[in-house]
């Protein structure tokens, strides 16, 4: 077995950078704060008319907030509405 001797400095260096990596696995390991987007942003992204959106929020299709008449959608909603209506390809016998 070899041993390898270090200095107080270069121990200091090598924990602070083990830290430094502990800490940013940690951050990544955090629940996402998830991301608004309003009624204009939702129309670009999905291409789409104000009265399609407007349906899918009637018929209860798609989650919102609403702050007096400015609509917002959380993409975690958006992306799980995809998902839902996520149709596979056809595959060839």
């Amino acid at each position: 077995m070899e041993a390898i001797i270090l200095s107080k400095e270069q121990y200091t260096d090598l924990i602070s950078r083990l830290d430094e990596i502990v800490n940013r696995l940690n951050t990544k390991n955090e629940p996402k704060k998830d991301t608004f987007v309003d009624n204009q942003e939702f129309l670009l992204l999905m291409k789409i008319s104000k009265r399609t959106a407007q349906t899918w929020r009637d018929e209860g299709r798609i989650s919102f907030s609403q702050v007096g008449n400015k609509i917002y959608y959380k993409l975690s909603d958006v992306e799980k509405f995809l998902q839902k209506n996520y149709n596979p390809a056809f595959s060839k016998k």
